[in-house]
């Protein structure tokens, strides 16, 4: 039995759409070199799978470059000219916006460029100052409000934990387990102001 015809449409599976595409790749690939070994023929191929991973033989000792040019000799084009005017046309554009913002930024910052400005552009560029300033001040706030509030936690965390550790020394100190922590008054005393920061005087400290 021969093998049956098939349709030529897309191949929906996606798996056995890349499996169709590498193995009719590998035969291409080789039907190239079959042409450029029994023929002769200069041969430049060049494939993108659907994923966009790239495949290319080109004839040994030629670059596809030589076999661009050679084709664009015969055919009396020059495609490298349009793409470069193309490319020239877009830096002339990007230097126009680059020597625009020059000028705003001299403009703003009170250079010799508002010399040539008249009574509308001043005024222009001054409701657009203005409006920079508006932001620069929202944004000032906006930050002020942050770190304020950052602070505003940061606080209240210590302070609960200021406020535990008293509780819990407070609990230590009349624990009947830790009745003997302190002999007197006056050594509990001593460790409650060593708590809370407290100095001594030279005295005390002798005392102690």
């Amino acid at each position: 039995m021969g093998r049956g015809k098939i349709e030529i449409k897309r191949i929906e599976n996606a798996t056995n759409r890349q499996v169709t595409y590498s193995k009719r790749r590998n035969g291409i690939m080789k039907k190239a070199q079959e042409l450029t070994v029994l023929c002769d023929a200069k041969v430049s191929l060049i494939m993108f799978s659907n994923t966009g991973k790239f495949h290319e033989y080109t004839t040994p000792n030629i670059t596809t470059k030589k076999i661009y040019d050679q084709y664009q000799k015969t055919l009396g084009i020059d495609l490298w000219s349009t793409h470069y005017e193309r490319m020239q046309g877009h830096l002339k554009k990007l230097k126009e916006i680059n020597n625009k913002l020059r000028r705003e930024i001299g403009q703003r910052v009170g250079g010799e460029d508002l010399n040539d400005l008249s009574i509308q552009e001043l005024c222009g560029l001054e409701q657009k100052m203005a409006a920079s300033l508006t932001d620069v001040r929202q944004r000032k706030y906006h930050v002020l409000k942050t770190q304020t509030e950052t602070y505003k936690k940061k606080v209240r965390s210590m302070e609960e934990r200021h406020g535990n550790l008293l509780l819990n020394f407070e609990a230590k100190c009349e624990d009947p387990q830790f009745g003997t922590l302190f002999e007197n008054d006056r050594d509990y005393d001593y460790a409650f102001r060593l708590h809370h920061g407290g100095g001594f005087g030279s005295n005390e400290l002798r005392l102690a």
